[in-house]
């Protein structure tokens, strides 16, 4: 909660323990949040952004010279409330966050062995790539015609600066059902996608920066997000080497499964997962294996 509020919480809480009538649960607007590390200088925490129309939560850090204040009352069931920055509280809600994933075609080498990825192959898989790109104008797509990364981002919403939460990630599994498609119809291969999600410090920027002689793309986002992709691909390629799982369509960060809205009788949390080496996650970390098609049949589309 901002600091702003601190006073005015204290008040109530005063009262409370008086056994006056008060409510200190109506002061300022809170941010629901787990601590999962202390750290020397920060708090790694979960933040949980929407659990009513969705499970959503996000890691972050807070420095520690932020923190104001830290108060709750056990005998009244008040967990902690940390006070913070209001500045840095308010940069927290109205930063860009990234939705990211990296899609790759299946069998390459034998591909290229067998001389069928030939370059009028490779500009039609690139035309038809730029024409769904054309479509879907708010996810970025840098290809490397056998590999592409997608980008999207979206913004937590802030009631008191008219701005609405833009979470979409559904948007991105139709996207990657697309490109399975045309993946299949111009190069005949099957794709595989790992999917994650995470904050992004070219908030207020495009999407891309082409520079002006257009030899230099910057994919305005820290390198972090691509290391979890990488990590997540890489724990999979050795789970199925070493015959925990199969090969499947997708791999998808938890955080990123689970704030995925799906009807009420998947049952979500039982489908098959395994672990991953996060870069920025102090508790243990998993991702889902699943496929396109399961995830898209049991979306809630109320």
């Amino acid at each position: 909660m901002s600091e702003i509020y601190m006073e005015e919480f204290d008040v109530e809480l005063g009262k409370m323990l008086r056994r006056e009538e008060s409510n200190p649960y109506v002061v300022g607007s809170v941010c629901r949040v787990s601590v999962r590390a202390i750290n020397s200088n920060s708090l790694d925490l979960s933040w949980y952004l929407n659990t009513h129309t969705r499970f959503h939560e996000i890691s972050i850090s807070i420095p520690k010279d932020i923190v104001k204040k830290c108060i709750g009352c056990d005998e009244y069931g008040i967990k902690p409330y940390i006070f913070v920055d209001h500045e840095w509280l308010e940069h927290l809600y109205l930063r860009e966050y990234s939705v990211f994933a990296l899609v790759d075609a299946i069998d390459v080498k034998n591909a290229i062995r067998d001389n069928f990825l030939t370059k009028d192959k490779l500009i039609e898989l690139r035309n038809k790539i730029d024409s769904l790109a054309e479509t879907e104008e708010d996810i970025s797509f840098i290809s490397f015609a056998d590999s592409l990364i997608l980008k999207a981002n979206w913004e937590v919403g802030y009631f008191d600066k008219g701005i609405e939460c833009s979470y979409k990630p559904e948007k991105i599994l139709y996207v990657i059902k697309k490109l399975e498609s045309i993946y299949q119809e111009v190069l005949g291969l099957k794709i595989y996608a790992v999917l994650t999600q995470g904050g992004n410090e070219y908030h207020g920027e495009p999407l891309l920066h082409i520079s002006k002689n257009q030899n230099h793309i910057c994919l305005n986002s820290l390198g972090i997000p691509f290391a979890e992709l990488m990590a997540i691909e890489s724990s999979a390629k050795s789970a199925i080497r070493a015959g925990i799982h199969p090969p499947m369509q997708l791999y998808v960060d938890e955080q990123f499964y689970h704030s995925i809205q799906f009807k009420f009788q998947f049952q979500k949390n039982d489908k098959p997962r395994n672990s991953y080496s996060a870069i920025m996650k102090s508790s243990q970390a998993n991702y889902y294996y699943s496929s396109c098609d399961v995830l898209l049949e049991n979306l809630d589309n109320n």
